[in-house]
């Protein structure tokens, strides 16, 4: 409260005030009487002359095109307007939520929950996570000594 009471304090604002109008430069950005041109033009010619012009151009104002057509103005915004609606909405929304919610078309998750359930069942009958016999060893066939040489065995 201490702090608005001298907040308001005349002297203190009015050199803050003072201080901004120093600072700030004020520039006028309307036009003057005396910079715009004018010309004497019988109001015939004038006439016929803006008809041609705004016939020429479409719709008499300045006008940049989006790109899609650069003569007719509507068919330029609705081009326009129909593209985004069809890339912004149909691919992109549409797009990200079916990717989101499609199946997983490789089971992985399916996998790793069946995984996750038979490491239970098996700490559950006190077996190990993964038998050292998974496969049978006669199955296997390794190597001889000769035949790897000097190759380094990392266990």
């Amino acid at each position: 409260m201490s702090s608005l009471v001298r907040l308001s304090n005349a002297p203190l604002v009015r050199n803050l005030v003072n201080h901004s109008l120093r600072s700030a430069r004020l520039i006028s950005s309307s036009q003057k009487n005396r910079d715009a041109a004018t010309l004497d033009v019988s109001k015939k010619t004038a006439a016929s002359s803006s008809g041609a012009a705004a016939s020429s151009v479409g719709t008499g104002r300045n006008w940049v095109s989006y790109g899609f057509d650069r003569k007719d103005e509507t068919n330029d915004r609705s081009a326009m307007n129909a593209s985004f609606f069809f890339t912004v909405t149909l691919c992109l929304v549409l797009g990200s939520a079916y990717w989101a919610y499609v199946p997983d078309p490789q089971l992985q998750d399916w996998a790793q929950r069946e995984a996750y359930l038979e490491l239970r069942r098996r700490e559950a009958a006190g077996l190990e996570p993964i038998s050292k016999d998974f496969v049978d060893p006669a199955q296997i066939v390794l190597p001889s000594d000769e035949e790897l040489g000097n190759t380094e065995i990392v266990i």
